[in-house]
């Protein structure tokens, strides 16, 4: 088995892999030459979207049409006669066109996810009712994949990983130190762009991307990272949204302390949810042994330099490396019987071997801390205040100690060169329709109460539906979450108050994946898992 299932950007980040390699080249010519006029500041309104058709990537449904083009959108919105980039986009056409309601935009979240790669896998991800009434329309925002994607120094990103955990007052200093170079070359390596990475950059880029459309209201479905483009859009321009679902909800006013506290109560109690599964569930590797414990025995084995991570090349583990492996495999319930498995390999496995050797120092495509910390003021004023939070993370998080997702985030921002432009606030909407407020109960990457407080920060304005399982991305971990989703975008029909959809667990290892039409198809995992996180 590999080394890590098939992740969600938010727990990928550390992988530092290119965002959106695949199909780049394939789709770079079909990009070419069909770019628009500026869209002006005050309207967000470019010309008409010059589309070509052009085919997906390998693996991809050929029967369903695909279209792709390019939006010149400024690369500061406040100087829109400036410089600027191309936006690359994609779009499934509507396969029942005569009952066309209109343009679906998308997002899979990150920051750093391709929303060019998400709409061609649409056949796969969205059903067949969604398809045919929707036009679903992908882009990469600004920096990801093929808009102009942000580089940074591979030499500098991995010294960053190594010393995310300081564990002194200057080993702290020397990661700050760190991170400002690791940002500085970001910015050299790219050039302006950099300072202009903001979710409310990406929300104006989307409302131009509406424009371009021929639109007067855009339906939007974002999951992750995605849904605080769609909390953004709907504070700036509410009347320009006709349905909106946010799956899997970020919240934009937590400060450092408060999102470490419900990202590592959130992988505390995901990682009790598997070890309950576990135990109750005869043909888990691990059934006859507490999954608690196991974790806990693990964790000492990896600091003591000796633990091995299953995959092709394995490699001695850090106590970060295997909270972060396990963490990956709470995004998707299908993939517990494998991380059984691997635990159950662990324990029995060598001590590692020394690592093998990696080339670095080349600039690779790297969106996420450049769009991050632009969203979210993170800085802690020591590294007193740092280790205080680690002890009562771990009092929180007796097994699980704390969650490498929500401390690589806070930790990762310290120092940061590049401004807070968009710093947290509570959600301010009015006017909007009713918009579909989607969270799973025990959700490792963003957790429940985020989900709840959105809800509650858009008062009346919020649908809110609660899915009981595990898992990151309710519309594929449940029929009745996708159900309720397709209702609402098709009929405006939001769930009644109060509305939970029952947990489904895993009842035997996850077979081959199959199409859509074969049976309940997740590619979202596998789409997002391309260097970024969330």
């Amino acid at each position: 088995m590999s080394s890590n299932p098939p992740l969600f950007p938010r727990a990928a980040a550390r992988k530092r892999l290119a965002v959106g390699a695949v199909a780049t080249a394939l789709f770079g010519q079909l990009l070419a030459g069909t770019s628009v006029a500026a869209p002006s500041v005050e309207s967000s309104s470019p010309g008409r979207i010059a589309w070509k058709s052009c085919e997906p990537p390998s693996g991809v449904s050929t029967s369903d049409k695909f279209e792709c083009a390019t939006l010149k959108v400024p690369v500061d919105w406040k100087r829109p006669h400036g410089a600027t980039i191309d936006l690359a986009l994609a779009r499934h056409l509507a396969t029942d066109p005569e009952h066309r309601i209109g343009s679906l935009l998308i997002n899979p979240g990150g920051p750093g996810g391709s929303g060019v790669d998400f709409a061609f896998r649409a056949p796969d991800f969205f059903s067949p009712e969604l398809r045919a009434r929707f036009d679903i329309v992908g882009f990469d925002p600004r920096g990801v994949s093929r808009s102009n994607p942000v580089k940074c120094d591979e030499d500098l990103l991995d010294a960053h990983w190594k010393a995310i955990q300081p564990d002194s007052a200057s080993a702290f200093a020397a990661f700050r130190k760190g991170s400002r170079a690791l940002g500085e070359s970001c910015r050299n390596l790219t050039g302006p762009l950099v300072d202009h990475m903001a979710t409310t950059d990406v929300v104006r880029d989307m409302d131009a991307i509406r424009a371009g459309l021929g639109e007067q209201q855009i339906s939007y479905y974002g999951v992750s990272y995605g849904t605080q483009i769609g909390q953004q859009y709907a504070e700036r321009y509410p009347n320009r949204i006709r349905a909106m679902t946010l799956d899997s909800n970020m919240d934009h006013s937590v400060g450092p302390w408060s999102y470490q506290k419900s990202e590592t109560v959130a992988a505390e109690e995901s990682y009790g949810q598997f070890a309950d599964w576990c135990a109750r569930t005869a043909s888990c590797a691990i059934h006859d042994r507490d999954a608690r414990a196991l974790f806990d025995s693990l964790y000492k084995r990896a600091q003591a330099g000796e633990l091995v991570l299953p995959g092709d090349s394995p490699q001695k583990a850090t106590p970060w490396d295997f909270q972060d492996f396990v963490v990956g495999y709470m995004y998707s319930p299908t993939t517990w019987f494998d991380l059984a498995k691997a635990l159950k390999d662990m324990d029995a496995a060598a001590p590692a071997a020394a690592p093998s050797g990696e080339k670095h120092g080349e600039a690779t495509p790297f969106a996420y801390y450049p769009a991050l910390c632009q969203d979210y003021q993170f800085n802690l004023p020591s590294y007193a205040a740092l280790a205080r939070q680690e002890r009562a993370l771990a009092r929180l998080a007796p097994v699980t100690r704390f969650s490498t997702i929500g401390w690589q985030d806070v930790v990762g921002c310290q120092n940061w060169p590049t401004k807070v432009t968009n710093p947290q606030h509570r959600l301010r909407v009015e006017g909007t329709p009713k918009l579909l407020v989607t969270n799973s109960r025990y959700d490792v990457a963003t957790p429940y109460p985020w989900a709840v407080d959105v809800a509650r920060q858009l008062g009346s304005t919020a649908a809110f539906l609660t899915y009981d399982g595990v898992g990151h991305g309710d519309y594929r971990r449940s029929p009745c979450a996708r159900d309720a989703i397709d209702t609402y975008l098709l009929t405006l029909q939001t769930p009644n108050p109060g509305t939970h959809c029952p947990a489904v667990w895993p009842t035997a290892p996850s077979a081959k994946r199959k199409s859509l039409t074969s049976g309940l198809v997740d590619p979202l995992p596998e789409l997002l898992g391309t260097g970024t996180h969330r």
